[in-house]
C-alpha cells in the first residue's frame, strides 16, 4: 500500500528561519516520508503563498497539489497521513478540522498539543471517536541520546528507577519534551499529583504561546517515583536534561557535554554511554513509526492519549502556581492557567527586548 502525505503549514525553508515563529520542521517531516518507497507526498498548503511554493518546488509536488487553504487542500487531495506544523495555538482548530473531515487515517502534529487544556483534551478525544491516529512529534524518543538510556535503565543497571530529575529552557515548547521522556523513562505510570511554582517577569512567546521564565516542578507516578524539573533561569539547577537515579547508580542524559549519555553503577566511575547523536536525526524514525503503527494498527509511543499525560502535568504545575497549592490529577480545568495569569494581570510580563 501508498500513503499519501499532504502537509498543512510548511513555513519559510529551512535556510532562513524565524525565531519563535518557524523551525522549518514539515521540512523535517517531509524528508522522513520522502525516504520511504511506500509514502508518496502528494499536496501541501500554507497561507503564504511563496512558502507552500518553495516546499513544492522540494518536494516535487505538483501544482495541482499546492493550496492556501487547507479545508479545500483535504477535499482535493484525499490524504492517507496529514503533517501539521503550524502555530501552537492554532494546532486545535487544524487537528479538529481534518478529524471531522474525515479524510486523513492520521494526523502527526508538531508539539506542544495546543495553548489550552481543553482544546488539548478535545483533541485526543475526538481522534479517539472518530477512529484517527492521532499523534504528536515528541521525535526525541527515537533518537539514540534518549533511547539508549531508557534500554540501560530496562536492563537494570541502575536498579529500580526512584526519581527522574529534568533541566529545559520551558515547559510548555521544549519541556514537552522532556517531561515525555521521563514518562518514556517511568514506564509510562500514570502521574498522581504535580506542584509547581513559576517566574514570568519578561514576556516570551514561542510559536505563538506564553512559556514562563523560570519555573520549579514536582510529581509523583503511581508506582511512587518521583519527577522534578527546573526550567529557564533555574534549569543548572539540574544541570542535565534528564539525571535517572535508581537504588544501584545513576543515567544522566545530556546534549551539552562531550559525552552525551552516561551511567554511573554504585562504586563505579561513569561510564559513556551514547555521543555525538543531532536530535534532527530523529525525526526519520519518529515519521517511520508513524506510518509503521498506521499499517499495523498498533499505537504509537508518542499517540494524543501519551501526549495528553504529559500535557497535563505542563498545566497542572502552572494551575499549581495559580492556586498556589497541590494539584492532584485528573486536571479539572479547561483554561491555560499560565495566559489567564497574564490576561487577569496577576503576572506582568514586561514586553521582550527585542535587541
Amino acid at each position: 500500500m501508498t500513503y499519501d502525505i499532504a502537509f498543512v503549514g510548511t513555513g519559510p525553508e529551512p535556510d532562513n528561519p524565524v525565531w519563535g515563529e518557524s523551525a522549518a520542521m514539515a521540512y523535517r517531516h517531509a524528508e522522513g516520508y520522502r525516504e520511504r518507497d511506500d509514502c508518496r507526498i502528494v499536496a501541501a498548503a500554507d497561507i503564504v503563498r511563496e512558502n507552500v511554493e518553495a516546499f513544492a518546488a522540494e518536494f516535487d509536488i505538483d501544482d495541482a497539489g499546492t493550496f492556501e487553504d487547507y479545508e479545500t487542500m483535504l477535499d482535493a487531495a484525499d490524504p492517507d497521513i496529514v503533517s501539521v506544523s503550524t502555530p501552537v495555538p492554532t494546532h486545535a482548530d487544524i487537528v479538529l478540522d481534518c478529524i471531522e473531515s474525515g479524510v486523513p487515517d492520521a494526523i502527526h502534529c508538531e508539539k506542544p498539543m495546543a495553548t489550552t487544556w481543553g482544546d488539548a483534551r478535545l483533541m485526543a478525544q475526538e481522534a479517539s471517536r472518530r477512529d484517527v491516529q492521532l499523534t504528536f512529534n515528541h521525535q526525541r524518543r527515537f533518537s539514540p541520546v534518549w533511547r539508549e538510556p531508557k534500554r540501560t535503565l530496562e536492563e537494570g543497571a541502575i536498579g529500580d528507577l526512584r526519581r527522574v530529575e529534568v533541566g529545559t529552557s520551558t515547559l510548555l515548547d521544549n519541556g514537552t519534551h522532556h517531561i515525555d521522556l521521563a514518562h518514556m523513562y517511568a514506564g509510562e505510570a500514570p502521574v498522581e499529583w504535580v506542584i509547581g511554582q513559576v517566574d514570568y517577569r519578561e514576556e516570551h512567546v514561542k510559536y505563538g504561546a506564553h512559556n514562563e521564565n523560570q519555573g520549579l516542578v514536582q510529581w509523583e507516578y503511581a508506582d511512587g517515583t518521583q519527577g522534578i524539573a527546573t526550567t529557564g533561569f533555574g534549569e543548572d539547577g539540574v544541570g542535565v536534561h534528564h539525571r535517572l537515579h535508581g537504588t544501584d547508580g545513576v543515567i544522566e542524559v545530556t546534549p551539552w557535554s562531550e559525552t552525551q549519555a552516561r551511567v554511573r553503577r554504585d562504586g563505579e566511575g561513569w561510564e559513556p554511554l551514547v555521543s555525538g547523536v543531532e536530535n534532527a536525526a530523529a525525526v526519520p524514525p519518529a515519521i517511520d513509526h508513524v506510518v509503521e503503527c498506521l499499517r499495523d494498527g498498533v499505537e504509537p509511543e508518542f499517540s494524543a492519549r501519551r501526549a495528553l499525560s504529559v500535557t497535563e502535568v505542563i498545566f497542572a504545575a502552572w494551575e499549581s502556581a495559580r492556586r498556589r497549592g497541590r494539584v492532584d490529577l485528573p486536571l479539572r480545568i479547561d483554561d491555560n492557567p499560565l495566559e489567564a495569569m497574564v490576561e487577569s494581570g496577576e503576572l506582568t510580563p514586561e514586553p521582550a527586548d527585542e535587541g
